[in-house]
């Protein structure tokens, strides 16, 4: 178990740190490319366009084959598309680059989650869930600033190395892991996975409610950066070490998320969860001071990192012969939430004074949520977890 989770967490640290690389460039790369910070965004919204609509696809040919042989694939085409990066010299050809990283990333991170439920036991499948979701939070603690650090010699640095980073990985995994089609199944086709799940109305309210909920959380973690230099007058080091506190609050969720779970339950931590970041999100546009907006931010990302794993587990657990595709699926809703994020941000910090449109955007984005988990009965379920 140790080695799986090793490994599936420093494939999702190096996707974590790519995915949220972009975020602290845009000032550097909207000036690069004379570009406005209004359509900025769409250099996050590109890779997750390619990310999602291509998880649609990714799922189904992962289910009932080596989920080990598709990720290295992945990770194959992910180092290129992100080296190309380093090349881009237009915006369009940026935007190009990062689809294709998006597309190549969609075919690696939903194996993990996929193979979480069948290489561990049950009792261990929401800390495991963490240990992956702490890749995520440590590329934002360690990935995202030495990003920041590395754009400071040049903005080209930080894709080459994690293109080189990614060829590491790819040879680590090719003879650490063992092959991941660890569930002997039938492999169903595009059609009947899609009209199993399509059936699956658990399923579906879920994936409509974690959709709705990573909107509302891409639309503030993506514009801290800019808000950050525009308002605070932060450099691009600056901004690098800002992210560093707020990192080790995701970090910090993800590691102990499970020891709430087991003491509350799974529902009365979700509804203490989204409430808390309700208020949150509330209070952090009114703040005058950089101190205080890093102490609220750092919070936020704290209970972040507590619900993610519990999103991925309730996902997971809703069907037993697709569980690549609800991975893909979840992924792609996250992503899809990514890409309205990166459009309807901008136009909202152009607007708005500050921080104030995307916070309380991302407020409203999380109440629905609530509303839509509530609707769905999961707080009128008992959360047993095998000790």
């Amino acid at each position: 178990m140790r080695r799986y989770a090793l490994m599936f967490f420093l494939t999702m640290f190096l996707i974590g740190t790519d995915t949220f690389l972009i975020s602290p460039l845009l000032p550097t790369l909207s000036q690069l490319y004379r570009i406005q910070s209004s359509i900025s965004g769409w250099m996050v919204s590109a890779y997750a366009i390619g990310y999602a609509v291509f998880a649609l696809v990714s799922g189904p040919i992962s289910d009932g084959r080596d989920r080990k042989k598709v990720m290295l694939w992945g990770l194959l085409a992910f180092a290129v598309s992100t080296l190309l990066c380093g090349f881009a010299t237009s915006f369009p050809l940026m935007l190009l680059f990062r689809f294709l990283a998006g597309v190549s990333a969609s075919f690696v991170t939903p194996q993990i989650w996929a193979s979480i439920p069948v290489v561990v036991d049950r009792k261990a499948i929401v800390k495991v869930m963490g240990y992956a979701t702490a890749g995520l939070s440590v590329s934002q603690l360690i990935g995202i600033p030495v990003g920041s650090y590395l754009a400071a010699i040049s903005w080209q640095t930080p894709f080459l190395v994690i293109s080189a980073a990614a060829i590491l990985l790819l040879l680590l995994n090719r003879y650490a892991l063992p092959e991941l089609e660890i569930e002997k199944r039938e492999h169903f086709s595009f059609l009947k996975t899609y009209a199993n799940i399509l059936h699956n109305s658990l399923a579906l309210s879920y994936l409509l409610t974690y959709f709705v909920f990573q909107t509302g959380s891409f639309t503030a973690i993506t514009f801290i950066a800019t808000w950050f230099t525009r308002d605070f007058g932060l450099t691009l080091t600056g901004i690098g070490t800002a992210m560093i506190a707020i990192g080790a609050g995701n970090l910090i969720g993800s590691l102990w998320g499970s020891h709430i779970v087991s003491k509350l339950g799974l529902e009365r931590t979700f509804l203490y969860e989204f409430i808390a970041l309700v208020v949150l999100y509330l209070v952090i546009p009114f703040t005058s001071t950089f101190w205080l907006a890093e102490t609220l931010l750092t919070i936020v990302f704290l209970v972040n990192g507590f619900i993610f794993p519990l999103f991925m587990t309730t996902l997971q657990g809703t069907s037993q012969n697709a569980r690549s595709t609800i991975s893909s699926l979840s992924n792609a809703a996250m992503y899809f939430g990514e890409t309205l994020a990166g459009l309807i941000g901008g136009i909202l910090f152009k607007q708005f004074t500050g921080y104030l449109g995307v916070s309380l955007f991302s407020a409203l984005m999380i109440i629905v949520a609530l509303l839509l988990y509530t609707k769905s009965g999961i707080f009128s379920l008992k959360y047993k977890q095998e000790k």
